[in-house]
């Protein structure tokens, strides 16, 4: 009898310790929405002044580099100018608002790109101009669930699942690791309305700076093209710097 009274009261413990602790867990955890603040706290600038190199590597592995600079001013201005190879020195993209122009020295032609041309790549790249458009804070496109806790690359994460609130997107869903101490996404899977792979992104490597973690390399994986993908470095990046308003302009497109 006494035997059967201390198993019991020991299954009671059990069982208390079992319902108790995922409760403690789950109240100290970051809601969706949170992690996706502390992401856009990382991700989204008001301005900033940087310089980028793209390796681009073909189905062959021959590799094409070009090194840009960029002036961005807010979620939906900025002009990009490549500095490098000299073949294309002196082309610009310029995005005022949700419009896109490019400027080509050797034709002497502005264009805007628009539509379905959006989704081409950007000088045979695996990004596209709306990855190039892209700036907008996650938690304003998206809404968030939380999938599931893994390790990536050594790192704790978070993986979300996120739903477009509006379907007029270039990625109506994603899937996100997220690292659970510096709250930058280390691994991207994006996707088409069908449920289609569109994309795969890594960040590859992280720098600290300005009291915030940003990528300072990332990896891109056009899943619709046969290329080995696309290496996009900040060489160099400044936050918080002040950006002529004649810069963002089409008139400066020619200068």
């Amino acid at each position: 009898m006494m035997e059967n009274k201390l198993i019991a009261g020991l299954a009671g413990v059990a069982l208390v310790l079992l319902f108790n602790a995922p409760q403690s867990a789950c109240a100290n955890a970051p809601t969706p929405e949170q992690i996706l603040q502390r992401v856009d706290a990382n991700m989204v600038f008001e301005s900033a002044i940087s310089k980028t190199s793209m390796t681009i590597t073909n189905r062959r592995g021959r590799t094409t580099s070009i090194i840009s600079k960029s002036w961005s001013k807010g979620e939906k201005n900025a002009l990009v100018e490549y500095l490098a190879p000299a073949r294309n020195k002196g082309t610009k993209m310029l995005m005022l608002d949700d419009e896109l122009y490019t400027y080509s020295p050797a034709a002497d032609r502005i264009i805007q790109i628009s539509g379905h041309l959006l989704r081409q790549s950007v000088s045979g790249s695996d990004l596209s101009y709306e990855d190039m458009m892209e700036n907008d804070a996650l938690l304003e496109v998206y809404d968030a669930v939380l999938d599931s806790e893994e390790v990536w690359d050594g790192r704790n994460c978070f993986v979300l699942a996120l739903k477009a609130k509006k379907m007029e997107i270039a990625y109506p869903s994603r899937k996100v690791w997220i690292d659970s101490e510096r709250y930058l996404p280390l691994k991207e899977e994006r996707y088409a309305k069908s449920g289609k792979l569109l994309k795969k992104i890594e960040i590859r490597d992280l720098v600290r700076t300005q009291n915030r973690w940003y990528p300072r390399e990332i990896f891109f994986k056009d899943m619709l093209s046969n290329g080995q993908g696309t290496i996009y470095r900040i060489e160099e990046i400044q936050f918080g710097v002040d950006i002529p308003e004649h810069l963002l302009t089409k008139a400066a497109l020619r200068r």
